[in-house]
């Protein structure tokens, strides 16, 4: 038990500090971006009919801080996002960012991790199946299906379902919420409308999410099957469902858990192209908005290191996961067998 906590301990520091190394690159290349933020809103504000010197940047250069070494900028910035839950302003827009997010993010991250989760709970059953079935017809069928998933690009599989809606329902199926509800406050008719249309992103990001899963499965299974410790098992007797669980997929089934956070990250970087055609007003789109069009690295960074946050958390939970349901590595980290 004392081996588990201290593999815990460990891992929650290599954590750690993986995010605070992230965090400084993040703010490093937000620092690299031409024109500090006091000149680029001021540049904006001179597009505007301002009359801007070299004085004005100066001074607000200074009220923003932007005057103060790069440490001393980079650790306020951690330590406000850490300890009082703040990103600061918006370089361009002038607000706050944590107003200008909302509720944004935790609708993108729950559209990734429902995909997510959709992803795995079809593709480990169905890779399963697919290896260890006897009907090569079946198998085949199944292949194919991932290889559709694989080929199809989800921004295209988005341009094809709103076509189609367009066609016989006459509803583009974009945004997450009917007009009535965008501004409305949160009430259980609003939750109803929200999943009324989010089955749609979720459905478009997790479809090359389950093809991916569903062969990688496959192949670990496949791989498992054929070795001389399941073969050992068979000829003890034990068959079905119970030798596939206990040996093949138990042992397999650890680099998918590993991957958790990898496919999260691949989902959230599709997320903004099918954000954009869906017209869906979260986080994903924000961030385009941010980089594409404002040039607004403080909103872009706050985004990114929330995300980059929450991967992390994941891939610390799956460490401790398997740690736990894998006995080759719990023997390791717990001392047991």
């Amino acid at each position: 038990m004392i081996n588990f906590i201290q593999f815990i301990t460990t891992r929650a520091f290599l954590a750690i500090i993986t995010l605070l190394a992230v965090s400084f690159i993040i703010f490093a290349l937000m620092e690299l971006v031409p024109a500090n933020c006091a000149e680029r809103y001021l540049a904006f504000k001179n597009t505007q009919g301002s009359n801007i010197t070299i004085e004005d940047i100066e001074a607000e250069e200074r009220r923003l801080g932007l005057d103060r070494p790069f440490l001393v900028r980079w650790s306020t910035w951690v330590s406000n996002i850490v300890i009082k839950r703040d990103f600061g302003n918006s370089c361009i827009l002038r607000v706050r960012i944590n107003d200008l997010m909302k509720d944004k993010f935790i609708l993108s991250l729950g559209i990734c991790l429902t995909a997510l989760l959709l992803a795995y709970l079809i593709a480990v059953p169905v890779g399963i199946i697919s290896a260890t079935t006897k009907f090569r017809s079946l198998d085949n069928a199944l292949k194919l299906i991932s290889y559709l998933g694989l080929a199809i690009p989800n921004f295209l599989l988005a341009l094809i379902i709103i076509l189609f809606s367009v066609v016989f329902f006459g509803d583009t199926m974009t945004g997450l919420f009917t007009p009535e509800y965008v501004n409305a406050p949160w009430s259980f008719d609003k939750f109803k409308n929200f999943l009324s249309r989010a089955w749609l992103p979720i459905f478009i990001l997790g479809w090359s999410a389950t093809a991916f899963a569903l062969q990688t499965v496959r192949a670990l299974i496949s791989d498992e099957y054929e070795k001389l410790y399941v073969v050992a098992a068979k000829a003890r007797g034990i068959s079905g469902m119970t030798l596939l669980w206990k040996y093949p997929a138990r042992h397999s089934l650890g680099p998918v858990i590993n991957s958790l956070g990898f496919d999260l990250n691949r989902i959230f970087n599709e997320l903004p192209i099918v954000a954009l055609i869906l017209m869906l007003t979260e986080s994903g789109a924000l961030l385009v908005e941010s980089l594409a069009r404002n040039n607004d690295q403080q909103l872009a960074g706050a985004i990114i290191i929330l995300l980059t946050g929450t991967i992390i958390t994941l891939n610390f939970l799956t460490d401790v996961l398997l740690a736990v349901i894998d006995p080759r590595i719990r023997k390791g980290v717990m001392g047991g067998s």
